[in-house]
């Protein structure tokens, strides 16, 4: 009987030494050439059939027609990154990351994980799996990397190209997989610390794995612990200040020119006081007056000065954490056992506790402001033991004191267990699985540093000083019980009855909240794959499957979140799911093989038909054509309709509050007012006084463009929206000399288009539909104040998601490696990888007078575009010692400035013209190169030592006014300083 046993190591990931080399050296995108010359001398028959990523036909030959970057082991293990979501954002196909380490104010469920984007085209439409399955996904859509341990991979593939067809929903930009270690025998332990150069944000990583493989049956488990701490932006000179080191006090850019900046808080970390001089209906005629420094008698109206914004407001950046504190513990286990030689039992868990910890400054307290949200009187009232007016006041105040943290902690149980085996049918071989898969990820989010409205309430009401020095609530005569009495004009810096240095104090003001959420992925699979007939060119191979899944959610912000009561962002319940069944065929086709110009011709076919118990059925498709004119050359093509299905918060999420940035065309110092005639008479006819200033976070004038909003806005959910839907279409070549040996190229044409897009539109979209554009509808989506002291700001706008507008964009993919031959100098490799965008288009709407948004290059809605991302490596190896190099390079972008008709040093085009915007004026910034070192050494006891610097010249990217990525002026997506590092591993 000519059957095959399931026990070739093959299958498993332990190729035969020629194969293992092949894949070391394989460095570029679709690596056929070098495996092939590898190879040559062994006979494909001896291998065993496994499954790659991008298709489900097992096979023997590892050439694609479909581009597949691959990150070995031992390629992991010369990089100086310790998380897989960093390991994969170097690849240069992948965007900017969603919520980057910098981004210290973003909110939400999925804060504190990290998150791969490939194509810039949004992480919920990259799919994450791990050995050919899902990965659990949040409410949103994404899947966390930072739950994966590094010591449990063997390998890394990314597929950069849509393959719904394949996997289902969410692969529109492409697969990331997750390949594990299996059949370890043995014992390694690993050990890793480094840190800045400044001192800062250690790392240390410990794990370990184990194993046992025998005749029927392995055993592998590890366990991994890994810790980085936070750092300050006070202590980087580029974050410190708001506006960058250009610019350390708070100014509008000074003698430089008008540049795009969010400013300082104005907030002052001393109480400010209003002194409306008797005429409380008259703002103009308020007079803001400041504590002191260092007093301790608010009473006294001779200890305060007239406010002076230089020198009084808080400088946020000092209290905020530039990159995010994060520990994780990791344990991880698979087991396999043959049944029979032909049915095998395997089984996997992963448990992983993800902790991330963000801080940003106290929160910027104003009297007034909370609007509709709140409906009592939170001004210092004339009888508090603080008042030195004798009326009610209105404030503003930082609450330094009690920097606002949130605590993220993610728990993440998966399992996955099945039943595989092999047989012959007609003499043909056979493969079969039937698996089911667990994945729960629970979340507790925990935040401090807010305040409870109705005690500050209490808090800034009748109050005294006790005879123990205590500021209590209410009169001496009736004290309120519980309650402390607040003194928001005193400063930080002295210890008084009412100051918030009293702990008491503190838990009265600042109650802590819990959200909670999990989520649940639940998937029954069943998979056929083998050979229907041989063909004169070759095996026609077939897969076929079924898959049921379910999704379920539930995202629930603490009760004080959702009664509105409290500073922090208002928002409710998100909880649902849905479920789905799915089936799916798979052909690879030989057409020619062996003949003139055609060494091998062949075309691969597949379908998947899915049917949702929610919007209802889709059916997409795949075709890939590879074609070798020669030995050394693969042409290869793919094309593919794809989709995304609207995620759980897409149709079920509740209603959320956040503090939105936009920029009002209808300012007069940067909106499209000062340049458009027609603008301005626009916003003149709806309201909009005079002179207006949009005004930003604090209540003061924004300095710029994009500034973050003063009143919150709302935004829901859409229980009837519609799937995403996708074209793909791929076009390249590898090309392997055989004159050459060890060289290999490749280039691939991709492109792909969104349509139906999933997304709400942003205010200021919102905006310039109404003014810019002239459309009327519009103009109802928004409300403008009719206050007189708030007259003509945008107070409420309620966006809902939709579908509609697209995303396209494509470019080039390019990779080149060189491998020498063993010299006496050692040997050498060489791999140079480039992604160039040609452009990124973004429709935001189905308006058809509104223009399409051109992104590559671009910083747009808080991301960064990059048109060119390139990786250069270099390796040598002699003997036990070895060293790599490698240079990570960022082209150039552009980012709006504020309008300044005398120009500036740094607003560098003034004059510069946007086919969607009209005039404006742009601030381009050059590229960006980064270079990593490690040396290491295999030492005579089978250990492994590694010195390495990622960042070794301590280079600094420039400041960016429009924060990309990030809560500060600086790319989110750059090293922060030089980090050096040692890691030591020991294997048994």
């Amino acid at each position: 009987m000519n059957h095959r046993s399931l026990r070739p190591s093959a299958r498993y990931g332990l190729l035969p030494s020629a194969i293992a080399a092949a894949l070391v050296s394989a460095l570029v995108p679709a690596i056929a050439g070098a495996q092939e010359a590898d190879a040559s001398n062994q006979a494909t028959t001896t291998l065993d059939r496994i499954e790659v990523t991008g298709s489900r036909i097992r096979q023997a030959n590892l050439e694609t027609s479909q581009p597949v970057v691959t990150m070995t082991r031992a390629e992991i293990q010369k990089q100086g990154f310790t998380s897989i979501a960093d390991i994969v954002q170097n690849i240069t196909a992948t965007g900017s990351p969603a919520i980057s380490r910098a981004d210290a104010l973003a909110s939400g469920e999925d804060v504190g994980g990290q998150y791969v984007d490939l194509r810039n085209l949004g992480p919920q439409r990259t799919l994450v799996l791990i050995d050919g399955k899902r990965m659990g996904i949040s409410s949103s859509g994404y899947s966390d990397l930072a739950a994966i341990p590094s010591s449990i991979v063997e390998r890394i593939e990314v597929l950069t190209d849509g393959a719904s067809a394949l996997y289902g929903s969410d692969a529109i930009a492409g697969v990331v997989n997750i390949i594990t270690r299996k059949r370890f025998d043995g014992l390694e332990g690993s050990a890793y610390l480094g840190q800045y150069g400044q001192g800062d944000g250690t790392k240390e990583v410990y794990n370990f794995v184990i194993g046992q493989t025998g005749e029927r049956g392995s055993v592998t488990l590890g366990a991994e612990y890994s810790k980085e701490d936070p750092v300050f932006a006070r202590d980087r000179s580029f974050t410190a200040s708001p506006q960058g080191r250009a610019h350390p006090t708070p100014d509008l850019g000074g003698p430089e020119g008008s540049v795009r900046s969010n400013g300082w808080s104005g907030i002052n970390q001393w109480g400010t006081l209003f002194d409306n001089n008797g005429t409380p209906d008259d703002p103009s005629d308020d007079r803001q007056l400041t504590a002191n420094r260092g007093t301790t008698n608010t009473k006294d109206r001779n200890n305060f000065h007239d406010t002076n914004g230089l020198l009084d407001q808080a400088n946020a950046n000092q209290q905020m954490y530039l990159s995010t504190g994060l520990e994780r513990r990791s344990v991880f286990a698979n087991a396999e056992f043959d049944i029979t030689d032909n049915v095998r039992a395997k089984a996997d868990v992963l448990y992983t506790d993800r902790e991330a910890t963000q801080q940003i400054a106290g929160y910027p307290f104003r009297s007034t402001g909370f609007g509709d949200r709140y409906d009592g009187d939170l001004s210092l009232k004339a009888d508090s033991a603080f008042n030195p007016l004798g009326r009610d006041a209105n404030f503003f105040r930082r609450g330094w004191e009690v920097p606002r943290q949130t605590k993220s902690e993610l728990t993440t149980y998966r399992f996955s267990g099945g039943l595989e085996g092999s047989f012959e049918f007609a003499g043909k071989p056979w493969d079969w699985d039937v698996g089911y898969l667990y994945n729960q990820n629970k979340g507790v989010k925990t935040g401090t540093g807010n305040l409870f409205l109705p005690n500050v309430e209490k808090a800034l009401g009748p109050s005294f000083v006790d005879a123990s020095g205590v500021a209590r609530c209410g009169t001496e005569a009736n004290p309120i019980a519980g309650c402390y009495a607040w003194n928001p004009l005193l400063g930080p810096d002295v210890n008084a009855p009412g100051s918030l240095n009293n702990k008491d104090l503190q838990k009265f003001l600042y109650l802590p909240t819990h959200d909670t959420s999990t989520t649940k992925t639940q998937v029954y699979s069943l998979n056929l794959s083998g050979v229907l007939a041989t063909l004169p060119a070759g095996d026609l191979g077939i897969a076929a499957g079924y898959e049921h899944r379910k999704e379920e959610a539930h995202y629930s912000p603490d009760a004080l979140l959702q009664s509105g009561l409290s500073t922090d962002l208002a928002g409710s319940e998100t909880q649902g799911g849905y479920s789905l069944d799915e089936f799916y065929v798979e052909l690879a086709v030989p057409v020619l093989s062996d003949v003139a110009f055609a060494k091998e011709l062949s075309f691969n076919i597949a379908g998947r038909y899915s049917d949702y118990n929610t919007f209802g059925d889709t059916t997409n498709g795949k075709f890939s054509l590879k074609w070798k004119p020669i030995d050394d050359l693969l042409i290869r093509g793919t094309y593919a309709t794809g989709f995304r299905a609207p995620t759980v918060a897409d149709l079920y999420g509740g209603i959320s509050e956040s503090f939105d940035n936009y920029t009002d065309p209808c300012d007069t110092l940067f909106g499209s007012a000062v340049r458009n005639p027609q603008v301005a008479t626009r916003c003149g006819a709806g309201g909009v006084p005079a002179g207006f200033r949009q005004v930003a976070s604090g209540g003061k004038p924004a300095t710029g463009p994009n500034a973050q909003s003063d009143s919150s806005f709302l935004s829901g959910s859409n229980p009837n929206l519609l799937p995403e839907t996708s074209k793909s279409t791929t076009v390249g070549f590898v090309y392997s000399p055989s004159w050459f040996n060890g060289f290999d190229i490749s280039l691939d044409w991709w492109k792909i288009k969104i349509d139906d897009v999933i997304a709400a539109e942003t205010v200021s979209s919102i905006l310039n539909n109404c003014y810019i554009l002239g459309i009327d509808s519009a103009c109802g989506r928004f409300i403008r104040d009719t206050d007189p002291e708030n007259l003509g700001q945008v107070v409420g706008v309620t966006r809902n998601l939709i579908n509609a507008g697209y995303q396209e964009t494509a470019g080039y993919d390019l990779g080149i490696s060189y491998r020498l031959a063993d010299t006496r100098y050692g040997n050498f490799a060489f791999t140079w990888k480039t992604t160039y965008v040609d452009y990124l288009e973004y429709k935001r709407d189905n308006e058809s007078t509104t223009p399409v948004e051109q992104r590559s290059s671009w910083v747009a809605d808080g991301a960064s575009n990059f048109r060119v991302r390139s990786n250069f490596n270099a390796d040598w190896s002699w003997g036990d010692f070895g060293a790599s190099w490698g240079i990570r390079y960022y082209s150039g972008l552009k980012e709006e400035c504020s309008y300044d008709l005398n120009g500036g040093a740094e607003c560098d085009k003034p004059d510069y013209r946007s086919a969607y915007k009209g005039a404006v004026p742009v601030r381009e910034v050059g590229a960006n190169t980064f270079h990593d070192v490690q040396v290491r050494y295999n030492t005579p006891w089978n250990a492994t030592v590694s010195l390495g610097a990622n960042n070794v010249f301590d280079h600094i990217g420039q400041t960016m006014y429009s924060q990309p990525n990030s809560s500060f002026s600086y790319n989110g997506s750059f090293d922060i300083g030089r980090f050096v590092y040692m890691k030591y591993t020991q294997r048994f």
